[in-house]
């Protein structure tokens, strides 16, 4: 997603770091170099322009010395680049009180736009954080649309309401109004146009009326750049939306413009759909998707994603093991099982401090080795006893059981023991856990947690 946009952003950044002086003309370089790469990227020219022209002015301040020039001009372009894509990160928040124990989120958009498969990707997210989620199909006008709801629904193992021989929206909600009432959350599949013609916005302003969703969320796919801005803004004044899902950002490098739009109508950005897969859904946070382009990485994100490959009832009971002393090769293997569904490696990369600039420098094919190597070492774990699989230890320090076990899983005893090692990480990882000194205030990890888990990552996982 964005990656020329990002690779500009690094060749600008090591510009500045390589150097020695920065005056006049480095600073017209790298603002040519920003500008090359925003309107690539589909962001507006006269916005463009303005932030441009903003960073000169603000580079060339001759108050600021020369040797803080270079960590002031890097500050200047993640602040703008920040700034234009929505600034600090929003929270959907998902919350129960003595008034309201149910959320609604009704879904907005056009055809194309990826409402019903959003759908299904919300309602995945938030079942994965514990809570009971249902599906109502409303799109009463689509051929197939509660077939395909209730395939998504039943491949996510979620609830879904919906009813294809009823062409009436209201009537359909009505009919199952009170069983909805049962769940904790509650998204709401509304039908599309080819425009928001008068027909669709009376037709979502008496859904709206009569549902009162606390969350009206406009999805928008990221390939429709800067007309974005035109549907945001009237949704917006049709509706007053109030939060927007900004589906394949992994499948056009012109995302810039659908962000920059959905800022400048002042609305934010909550999601973004980045795969076919249901678990494919993050939540936006500006401030990390800025340090992913600039090669700084998105720990937090990738930490996000592992969680979401396992549900609460799982990650519990992987601790209750671990406080048990009960953390086997079976443990390890489900770890990485739901560590393979967050992606491949190519995929992940990016996200790990201090990693990114091996990905134009590591082939696709050691990336490949890697995730060949996870595979082999679950054929090793299936060719084990149980006694093995409970205490991996006893394996280390006999070598019958170490070439038996290669043999029969077609690897061999150098792997086994490199299996055995990440095994080991893992347990140690796992039982330190997240502890709430680690959170900053807004409940992600803080900048001091981040460094310490990405030095122990950078200095123990070697595969």
């Amino acid at each position: 997603m964005l990656e020329k946009l990002g690779e500009a952003l690094k060749k600008a950044t090591n510009k500045l770091a390589n150097a020695i002086f920065v005056d006049k003309a480095t600073i017209e370089e790298v603002t040519k170099e920003l500008q090359r790469a925003l309107i690539s990227a589909d962001v507006n020219v006269h916005l463009v322009k303005e932030i441009t022209d903003k960073i000169k002015k603000e580079a060339s301040d001759e108050k600021i010395k020369n040797i803080e020039k270079k960590e002031h001009l890097v500050k200047l372009l993640y602040e703008t680049i920040l700034e234009i894509i929505g600034g600090e990160k929003k929270e959907l928040k998902i919350e129960e009180s003595k008034d309201k124990k149910q959320t609604i989120i009704m879904l907005l958009g056009l055809y194309g736009a990826g409402k019903t498969t959003t759908a299904g990707k919300l309602g995945l997210y938030y079942s994965k954080r514990g809570k009971k989620v249902a599906l109502l199909g409303l799109d009463v006008h689509r051929p197939a649309a509660s077939d395909q709801l209730e395939q998504i629904a039943k491949q996510n193992k979620l609830a879904v309401f919906t009813d294809k021989n009823e062409k009436d929206a209201l009537k359909l909600y009505k009919k199952y109004k009170e069983q909805l009432e049962d769940y904790d959350l509650l998204i709401v599949d509304t039908a599309g146009r080819h425009s928001l013609d008068a027909d669709l916005v009376k037709e979502i302003k008496n859904l709206n009326d009569k549902i009162k969703p606390d969350y009206k969320i406009l999805v928008l796919q990221a390939d429709i750049g800067q007309a974005a801005k035109t549907q945001a803004s009237e949704f917006q004044k049709a509706l007053k939306v109030n939060g927007v899902i900004i589906t394949r950002m992994d499948s056009t490098a012109k995302a810039g413009g659908a962000l920059t739009a959905c800022h400048e109508t002042k609305a934010p950005v909550f999601f973004i759909g980045t795969g076919e897969k249901s678990s494919d859904l993050e939540s936006f946070n500006p401030q990390a998707f800025v340090s992913r382009m600039l090669g700084m990485g998105d720990l937090e994100g990738l930490l996000e994603k592992v969680q979401n490959a396992s549900d609460l009832d799982t990650q519990k009971k992987t601790k209750e093991r671990l406080e048990k002393g009960e953390f086997n090769l079976r443990d390890f293997q489900e770890q990485i099982k739901s560590m393979s569904s967050v992606g491949s490696f190519s995929k992940m990369i990016d996200m790990i401090p201090g990693f990114s600039g091996l990905k134009g420098k590591v082939s696709d094919d050691m990336f490949g080795a890697q995730e060949d190597k996870i595979k082999k070492w679950q054929h090793a774990i299936n060719s084990m006893t149980e006694e093995e699989v409970n205490n991996p230890e006893i394996i280390e320090k006999q070598t019958t059981r170490l070439g038996r076990i290669a043999k029969g899983s077609g690897t061999t005893t150098s792997e086994i023991r490199q299996l055995i090692k990440q095994y080991k990480l893992i347990k140690d990882f796992t039982r330190g856990g997240i502890s709430e000194g680690d959170l900053a205030s807004g409940g992600g990890l803080s900048q001091k947690s981040m460094m310490k888990l990405a030095k122990k990552f950078g200095k123990k996982m070697r595969m």
